[in-house]
């Protein structure tokens, strides 16, 4: 709602985490989230969504010329062959066998990726008012690790193409930030197929990515971007989706609409609602055959890499219409 804006950061967080949260909605062990939105029948009814066999992976490249700076801890992907095509004269196994092999390494949040519920806390409490240091330790997040709900992100997919909407030449400039209201005229620009339903995976299109392929990555990872406006928050339960992506490093509207504040939709959504956010995803191929047909609704599935005990996961979600 629209009047958090009005308050103070931390009153306006306080408020919205009240007001959207989810703890013990599905049980007090709960380590799903919102992902319990999403029913077997939902995941029958997305299968049928497939019409043309056409598939679109939403997910950003992980090499070493990604968006990353070394900011917050964050590189692009290393990546080393242990073996290549000039190893095959010292191969030492029978009748000319020889191979390639090879191994990465990467922060997991680098590149396409879901965060996961033991990713940010709020005031040292995280999903289902668990003390923060009884979710994650050095061994990792020990109680809502992303491998727990690796198979469960299957669902409708709905693309909600804000930048071709709202956006010049279909990009947002940085710093703008997507309201209810912009949320809503979306879904009326493109017609029924949008519509946002209980368990839905939301895909926001911002057109971020498009400009930093184009001119670079600059700021991309971190700086200034088009994004979820945090009066959003509302909304986002009210529908109860199961989770939202969008193009962009952080999801939420950069710089954050409070001159003091860091990243706040983050410390509501996730550690009070459930809900899970990805980030850096590629819906460029996938916006343009949207356009083209009318049919923004889709077939989605997004697993993330069972990391044990990550508090987030590389992802390549597929679209599939």
């Amino acid at each position: 709602m629209l009047e958090y804006l009005s308050m103070p950061v931390e009153e306006a967080i306080a408020a919205a985490a009240k007001a959207t949260n989810n703890w013990g909605r599905w049980g007090a062990d709960d380590v799903r989230g919102t992902l319990n939105n999403i029913t077997p029948e939902d995941k029958v009814a997305a299968a049928q969504l497939v019409r043309k066999g056409v598939s679109f992976s939403l997910a950003q490249t992980f090499d070493r010329w990604g968006p990353q700076t070394g900011e917050y801890n964050r590189t692009n992907p290393v990546h080393t062959m242990l073996l290549s095509g000039s190893d095959w004269r010292k191969a030492v196994w029978p009748h000319g066998f020889s191979g390639a092999d090879d191994v990465v390494f990467m922060p997991l949040q680098c590149s396409t990726q879901w965060d996961g519920l033991g990713h940010i806390y709020d005031h040292g409490v995280g999903w289902q008012g668990r003390a923060a240091e009884d979710i994650s330790t050095s061994a990792g997040d020990l109680v809502t690790g992303i491998e727990r709900v690796a198979g469960d992100f299957v669902s409708r997919g709905v693309l909600l193409d804000v930048g071709r909407v709202y956006g010049e030449n279909g990009e947002l400039p940085d710093g703008f930030a997507i309201t209810e209201e912009h949320v809503r005229g979306t879904i009326e620009a493109q017609g029924p197929t949008s519509e946002v339903r209980k368990g839905d995976i939301v895909l926001v299109r911002t057109g971020q990515l498009t400009r930093a392929r184009r001119d670079g990555w600059g700021l991309y990872a971190g700086g200034p971007a088009p994004g979820m406006s945090f009066s959003t928050v509302t909304w986002l339960r009210e529908n109860d989706v199961a989770g939202i992506a969008t193009d962009t490093w952080g999801f939420e509207v950069r710089p954050n609409e409070w001159p003091d504040g860091y990243q706040p939709m983050h410390q509501v959504v996730i550690p009070h609602m459930g809900l899970y956010i990805g980030e850096i995803w590629d819906f460029e191929a996938l916006g343009d055959d949207c356009a083209e047909d009318g049919v923004y609704e889709l077939f989605l599935t997004a697993g993330p890499i069972p990391i044990t005990g990550g508090v987030g996961a590389p992802v390549n979600p597929v679209a599939v219409k």
